[in-house]
Order: structure tokens, then C-alpha cells, then sequence
């Protein structure tokens, strides 16, 4: 494989090819045969676009479903048909190359990240209301087919984020769509405030290890629900009050279809559950922070203190929800949806990262030939956390310019 991290082009010149990792619909199936690498025509920046050099690039569960085509093939919507490749990566640090018509903010050279949210500038619901309403919306890598597997990478300006200096750029890669997506359901959707309690299912995952430290940062306090003591040990270093191991409760997970004594039993271990996360916060939770779905929905509104909030992002375990209402009704709880982050909260997140505040937390840094094998451990199941993908960096230090708390190493998930 051709070396990625040399160019023959300064800033504001682009090359006619670049080396990237392609999936083509053809190939869809296991990610080791989905991706490949080609030489494709670097794109050209439109109005209000950049294109920015990849640094560093980091990997997501999206684009397993992109390999796989499953549950729905990407080549069917966002900009697929008009390109007919897909070049995954909805987190990438890297450095601002060439600039189209109309961008005034940013220049060649500018050090980036890039948040993976992209919405037409002609959408009225970007101009008042939210990006995220706009009938044009749609993530960056995963809908579109210009992601972070590549030399370089075409963006909306919207999307760049100044780079933390305290940070390389494998770090600076590897916490934007999982850090805002966490913010945005926690600062915006339910208004955290110093001294609220937050039950954070999966707290030592992509998601709640995030969660947990908004938590920490803003004075409230969280109970994390991990799968083990070791991972357990890291919620608490990144500031819960303390944990619950999972497999204590295992009873409470809603499997679907249960008999009326089956449901009974589940119920019970639920209670359970609900006393142990109460002696850990000295009450009930003010917020049930939600990702899993159909396994944990039911226990997260029984548990949630009335009048409070379970912010749900995503059903790892079944979209298909299945709780008893009353306890949602008769106790005046709210359940409220998100997804992503718009430019905004990007940004104010991003200034935690500088500021030393948050910090990303990296299991493994893969030179550009790992893109395929990422994915697939990703697919397996077995990663043991965020996975950082090198293209213009050559080494995992590179790109930090302050000193600062950097990232925490550590194998996670939920």
C-alpha cells in the first residue's frame, strides 16, 4: 500500500487521485471484503465546502452497516447515486486543504476536527429552528460518501471544529460522534444541572463514557451500569459516584414475549435494581441516560424519579419498546428522543476537550491498512473500545502541541 502520509501538493493544491477505502455495492457483505482500497478522483470543494486532509480518522458502527448493506444498503440515498462508491469515517481530525466559494472562516493550513452532521443551507429549519429538523439532514461518512477512510475528505464549512492543542491527532479523531451525540442528550434535551442524579446504562461504552464524565464536569451524579468490575473501575475514574455490574440484575432484561410470570419475575429483579441505584444516588434519577431499547426501556421508566426524563438515542437491543405506560402517565415522566448534536453544541463540547475537561477515551491506534480489519472486529464483537485509524499522521503522538490530560487508554464497553 502506497505511503498516505506523503503528499506532493501544499495547501490549497489538490492532487487529481487519492488512496481511500471504498465499498461498492457489489461487494457488500463482511467488512474484510466490503472495504478496499482504490485510487479515486480527489473531489473538487462546492460552495460553502472544504476539503480537508485526513489526518486521523475514527471508526464507528455505522460503517459495519455500510460493509454489511444491512439493515439497509447506503447506496440507495444521500449523494450514493450520483458517485456510486462509499468512502466511510464520520470522525476524522486533519488539516483544512482547499476552501470553496463562500467560506471565509477557515483557510489552508486551519488544524480541524469535523462533526458528522450535514443539512442544506437552503433548509428554513437551519436558520431558527435546528439543523437537525431539516428534511436534508444526514450524517457525514455513513449518507453521504465522502468519510475519513481517505487522503482527503469533502465537508460542509459548518462542520469544522478548531483541533484541541492538547490533543495528537489520533486522540482528536476519536470522540466526535459519540462525545456530541452524549452532550447534546444530556446539556440540551435534559437541561443537566450540578446535583441532578443520572443512571447511565452502558456508562464504560462509546456513549456513556462521555455521559459520565458531562456528568462529573457539570456537578451531577451518575451510576454507571456496567458488565464488569474492571470496567466498573473505569466508570469511577472518570467520576460516577459508583456502579452496577449488570449481570446482578440480569432478571431485568425485557426479552419480549414474556408470560404474565415471566413478567412478573422480570419486574421484581427491576425493583431490585431500582433500590440498588437509589442507595448509590440517595434518590432516584432525575435522568435515565437510554441506548440500549427493548432490553433495559421498561426498567429505565420504572426508575426514573416522576417528573423525570429517560433521553433515548439508539436500541442496541430491539427498536421495538415494550414498558407499562402507567408508570409513565401516573407519575408525570418524559421520554425524549435525540440524535447527534447540531454546529452549536459541537462546538461548546469541543471546548471541553481543549479546555481539558473531557477526555476521549482510545483502546487502539491501527495504521491505514486496518480499516477493513477494524471493522470487522467492530462486527465480532470484539474491540475493546474506540478504535483510531492513522492516514496523514505517522505515529500516535503526532499532532499534540500542548501539554494536557490527553486521552485515556483503556478497554471499554458496555
Amino acid at each position: 500500500m502506497a505511503d498516505v502520509s506523503k503528499l506532493d501538493v501544499a495547501p490549497g493544491e489538490l492532487p487529481e487521485k487519492m488512496a481511500a477505502w471504498v465499498i461498492r455495492q457489489e461487494r457488500e457483505g463482511e467488512p474484510t471484503d466490503a472495504f478496499q482500497v482504490e485510487e479515486i478522483d480527489v473531489p473538487q470543494p462546492g460552495a460553502f465546502e472544504v476539503i480537508v486532509r485526513v489526518m486521523a480518522a475514527g471508526v464507528n458502527f455505522n460503517n459495519v452497516w455500510a460493509a454489511l448493506g444491512k439493515p439497509v444498503s447506503v447506496f440507495g440515498y444521500g449523494d450514493h447515486p450520483e458517485y456510486g462508491h462509499h468512502i466511510g469515517g464520520s470522525d476524522a481530525s486533519g488539516i483544512v486543504w482547499k476552501v470553496g466559494d463562500g467560506v471565509t472562516k477557515w483557510k489552508p493550513g486551519d488544524e480541524v476536527v469535523i462533526h458528522c452532521n450535514q443539512a442544506s443551507y437552503e433548509d428554513v429549519e437551519v436558520h431558527g429552528l435546528d439543523p437537525l429538523a431539516a428534511p436534508s439532514q444526514q450524517i457525514w461518512g455513513y449518507e453521504t460518501t465522502w468519510g475519513s477512510f481517505a487522503q482527503f475528505t469533502k465537508v460542509q464549512a459548518q462542520q469544522l471544529l478548531p483541533k484541541p492543542k492538547n490533543l495528537s491527532w489520533s486522540e482528536s479523531s476519536a470522540y466526535g460522534l459519540t462525545y456530541f451525540t452524549a452532550y447534546r442528550m444530556l446539556m440540551d434535551q435534559c437541561k443537566l444541572q450540578a446535583g441532578h442524579n443520572v443512571l447511565i446504562w452502558g456508562a464504560a461504552g462509546g456513549l456513556g463514557v462521555f455521559a459520565t464524565q458531562l456528568c462529573a464536569a457539570a456537578g451531577a451524579n451518575a451510576a454507571g451500569v456496567v458488565s464488569s468490575a474492571r470496567k466498573g473501575d473505569l466508570v469511577k475514574k472518570l467520576g460516577a459516584v459508583d456502579y452496577v455490574d449488570r449481570n446482578e440484575f440480569a432478571g431485568m432484561m425485557r426479552k419480549g414475549g414474556e408470560t404474565p410470570d415471566e413478567e412478573k419475575a422480570r419486574f421484581k429483579e427491576s425493583r431490585g435494581f431500582a433500590k440498588r441505584v437509589k442507595e448509590i444516588l440517595g434518590d432516584a434519577p432525575d435522568i435515565v441516560f437510554e441506548h440500549v431499547g427493548q432490553a433495559t426501556f421498561p426498567t429505565s421508566v420504572y426508575v426514573v424519579k416522576p417528573f423525570g426524563k429517560v433521553v433515548i438515542c439508539g436500541a442496541t437491543s430491539g427498536y421495538t419498546l415494550d414498558f407499562d405506560v402507567r408508570y409513565l402517565w401516573m407519575r408525570q415522566k418524559q421520554i425524549l428522543g435525540s440524535h447527534f448534536a447540531n454546529a452549536y453544541e459541537c462546538m461548546r463540547a469541543n471546548q471541553l476537550m481543549a479546555e481539558g475537561k473531557i477526555q476521549p477515551v482510545l483502546w487502539k491506534v491501527m495504521g491505514f491498512d486496518g480499516v477493513a480489519e477494524a471493522h470487522q472486529l467492530l462486527h465480532e464483537n470484539k474491540h475493546l473500545g474506540k478504535i483510531s485509524i492513522l492516514v496523514g499522521a505517522t505515529s500516535e503522538e503526532e499532532g499534540k502541541e500542548e501539554d494536557g490530560p490527553g486521552a485515556i487508554r483503556a478497554e471499554v464497553g458496555a
